[in-house]
């Protein structure tokens, strides 16, 4: 049987995994919200969003299903747009990329997932929503809550070299972080894997403070570091956007990753994965 893998939502993780899938011999189609396809050599790419229906032809003899599409103010786009077509279709395998934002503010504490959901972001809110709009569909779902997601061309390598990185210090913050090589590992392990319902926390064995990640770019490059700034001091000058990121402090274990799909990380720290991206050429 020819494996069709069609990806709601070719962003920054979708498309490392559109690659993997494609190197492993599958047929790989998904969609952008213009239908561009600039990078996605050997990918059939559709436009899609609530504005664009996706074409009667784009799910032909699909067998296997992702969506990385975030949820908006209304819903699921692709449950909304697209479920009743994919519950027709009964792909063997659908897989819907998540965040650990819905465990919310933990104080530092650990969680893993059988902890409850616990979302204080109204994006987070969402993606709570959209993974229950997932689960209860009736397809072979399989949920991944993915960390601080990183790579070539999204890293502190990348915003060091930019010259906008910053050392900001908010005294016991932690972030759990994923290199999206391994966010692509696991989905396709998943795949081998199969098991309906299930919920992977994609995540390395490494949370660290942020301004660790930053210093030891800087210390990868040849750099000094910029000076560490207090947190009471830098919070008036973040984006709204970046403060929501620090509101959340937790530690995400990885356990059922590792022990179900049999999964091991190529970058189990930031330490690796910053050092890939140095041999790298910049983007």
């Amino acid at each position: 049987m020819t494996k069709r893998l069609f990806i709601f939502g070719l962003g920054f993780s979708a498309r490392v995994i559109a690659r993997a899938a494609l190197a492993q011999g599958w047929q790989v189609a998904g969609t952008t919200r213009s239908g561009g396809g600039a990078g996605l050599d050997g990918i059939t790419v559709f436009a899609f969003d609530r504005g664009h229906p996706l074409p009667e032809q784009a799910l032909d003899g699909v067998t296997h299903v992702l969506s990385s599409v975030p949820p908006d103010e209304r819903g699921d786009a692709v449950m909304d747009c697209v479920g009743a077509r994919l519950r027709a279709l009964a792909p063997a395998w659908v897989g819907y990329l998540s965040t650990t934002g819905v465990y919310g503010d933990r104080g530092g504490a650990w969680v893993d997932e059988d902890s409850p959901v616990h979302p204080d972001l109204e994006r987070s809110r969402r993606r709570v929503a959209a993974e229950q709009a997932w689960l209860a569909s009736g397809l072979p779902v399989h949920l991944f809550r993915l960390a601080g997601i990183y790579g070539p061309g999204r890293s502190a390598i990348d915003s060091v070299r930019a010259g906008n990185a910053r050392r900001i210090v908010k005294p016991g913050q932690v972030f759990s972080r994923i290199h999206v090589e391994d966010i692509a590992q696991a989905v396709l392990a998943s795949v081998q894997r199969p098991r309906p319902g299930a919920i992977y926390n994609v995540c390395d064995d490494d949370c660290a403070p942020p301004q660790d990640v930053i210093s030891h770019a800087c210390a990868l490059l040849g750099l000094e570091p910029p000076a560490e700034l207090d947190w009471d001091q830098a919070k008036a000058s973040l984006s709204p956007m970046a403060l929501s990121f620090y509101a959340d402090n937790k530690r995400v274990r990885n356990d059922r990753l590792k022990a179900e799909l049999g999964v091991t990380l190529r970058y189990p720290s930031y330490r690796q994965g910053l050092a890939a991206i140095v041999a790298q050429p910049p983007h």
